[in-house]
């Protein structure tokens, strides 16, 4: 599940200040803590007690995994305010004005679609199957009620006593992001070029690791 989190980050002084509700995956940081703890026991207990190549081979895995866990699992958020979207992904970090917001889709992953068509996915915002599968339950028996179950709104949108207004928890993030979308698309403060930064600090040492893995299986 995605909880947003509504710390602001550092002030970017080339906009106007604008405080982010910023989406992260609960689960994801969970996982990747654990996993990171694991590696890192493993890693120093091969360092430590290893003999001939061990510590070595050791070295070169955890200069490997550890940016790749953390990259996967640690590093994904999500950044909205009034004048854009950031996505931070495992690899690269993609800002997109509102203005150069085409659609929000959701199905199987949730992706950000621009207006030239290319496609980013939300890697902070994972698509849960279970818990669209636990709301439509809910919504099939809300439905079976009867009138006291709620009803829809002129514009589609459910009310409050609605069935149909339980959502999936990162369903909902998309909503509330397609409402910003709608709503600030059009001001000349959202308005701008997309922009793609790759994730070196990742890159590097996770190829770096890698190409000493490579090299030392090689002469083993």
């Amino acid at each position: 599940m995605t909880t947003p989190d509504h710390q602001p980050p550092v002030p970017d002084a080339s906009r106007p200040e604008s405080k982010d509700r910023i989406y992260r995956s609960p689960a994801g940081i969970a996982g990747g803590a654990l996993l990171l703890v694991l590696a890192g026991w493993l890693g120093i207990d091969a360092l430590a007690s290893g003999e001939g190549r061990t510590p070595w081979l050791a070295l070169a895995s955890l200069i490997l995994i550890v940016p790749l866990v953390s990259a996967f699992t640690l590093r994904p958020a999500v950044y909205a305010n009034e004048n854009r979207l950031r996505i931070r992904n495992p690899f690269r970090v993609i800002a997109l004005p509102w203005g150069q917001v085409a659609s929000l889709r959701s199905s199987y992953s949730n992706e950000v679609v621009d207006t030239s068509g290319r496609k980013y996915q939300l890697w902070a915002v994972p698509v849960s199957l279970r818990a669209r599968k636990k709301v439509a339950k809910q919504q099939a028996r809300g439905a079976t009620s009867g009138p006291g179950g709620g009803r829809a709104s002129s514009f589609g949108r459910s009310t409050p006593g609605s069935a149909a207004s339980s959502r999936a928890q990162t369903d909902q993030i998309m909503d509330d992001l397609r409402e910003l979308a709608e709503a600030r698309a059009s001001e000349e403060s959202a308005q701008g070029e997309v922009s793609v930064r790759w994730a070196y600090e990742v890159m590097a040492p996770a190829a770096a690791g890698a190409i000493l893995l490579a090299i030392l299986l090689a002469v083993g």
